[in-house]
């Protein structure tokens, strides 16, 4: 459990003359950029699904901006527990100083009544799509919160093997409010996601090294080195090559791009055995790999966009 004493206990009251810095702290609060990312997949699995199964898109609109809204609010809400149980670590790290569960400016009480509450809303608003929309919805929290963030972290370096569960499910919550999860898409959207993020995070604890070190957070490069950790990123970038093949139907020029950004990416990892500066190098591959996913989503949906649905 997260340590507390040094924070301000009282109840949350902004000043008449703080809305601000009130809406930075809350776009930290609700890890804004994290949450973004994570809601793309949702809708790309939703339009998958109507496209994948002829159904009109805008028959299923309530239903859309239902399982917009709710994984929105779940996931939003899980990301803000986060925040609530890692502010002793945030407090360490200086890439996390300014969150307001470590100055204070929200205090740890309500931060948790935030992250409780929104994650509630979200679950009750995805129970007027489908049981299986839920079922993963859930299996992303959970693992978010309970497996990840309160139990892995702090211990071992497949915390973010395990953190990557959550991330992956997102496309499958979306495609499961409108169809069964039986078709191979969602599924090698998940894959993509799941394998994306092994080098991704990696990337981070390479550049904030020094910091998860100080915070004792068990990162891989961290525990057992940073050329340990080059080597496994290149095995990962490898892994992401034979998916999009599996994603055919999307039409041939989805697979040679995506073909060719697999390529340049596990080059970019390959290169990092060569490189002299690790940070330089490790900033070049997380920017590498936010631009990845954004284009592999973004292509998955520009595909399908003479379908008339």
């Amino acid at each position: 459990m997260m340590t507390s004493s040094t924070m301000n206990q009282a109840e949350w009251v902004p000043d008449k003359d703080s809305e601000t810095s009130l809406a930075a702290d809350l776009k930290s609060l609700f890890k804004i950029t994290v949450l973004v990312a994570n809601v793309v997949p949702v809708f790309a699995g939703f339009w998958l699904a109507a496209y994948f199964t002829e159904a009109s898109f805008a028959a299923n609109i309530d239903i859309f901006l239902l399982v917009m809204i709710g994984s929105t609010l779940v996931m939003g809400g899980a990301l803000v527990i986060n925040n609530w149980y890692d502010a002793d670590i945030d407090l360490i790290m200086s890439r996390t100083q300014s969150r307001p569960t470590v100055t204070g400016n929200i205090p740890p009480r309500t931060a948790l009544r935030i992250g409780v509450a929104t994650s509630i809303a979200g679950f009750i608003l995805l129970m007027f799509t489908t049981a299986e929309a839920v079922q993963f919805a859930f299996i992303g929290w959970f693992v978010y919160v309970v497996l990840y963030t309160m139990w892995s972290k702090r211990k071992y370096t497949l915390n973010t093997v395990i953190g990557s569960i959550s991330g992956a499910v997102t496309p499958l919550i979306g495609w499961a409010a409108l169809a069964p999860v039986s078709h191979f898409a969602p599924i090698a959207l998940a894959l993509i996601i799941f394998i994306w993020q092994m080098p991704h995070t990696f990337a981070i604890a390479i550049r904030k090294y020094d910091e998860y070190k100080a915070a004792d957070v068990k990162m891989l490069p961290v525990v057992h080195g940073i050329e340990i950790t080059k080597r496994q990123m290149i095995i990962y970038t490898a892994c992401l090559l034979p998916l999009p093949f599996y994603l055919f139907s999307l039409g041939t020029a989805f697979v040679v791009i995506t073909s060719v950004l697999n390529v340049a990416y596990i080059v970019l990892a390959i290169s990092g055995l060569f490189a002299k500066d690790n940070v330089k190098w490790a900033r070049n591959m997380f920017l590498v790999s936010v631009n990845y996913l954004l284009i592999i989503f973004v292509m998955a949906i520009v595909a399908t966009l003479p379908w008339s649905g």
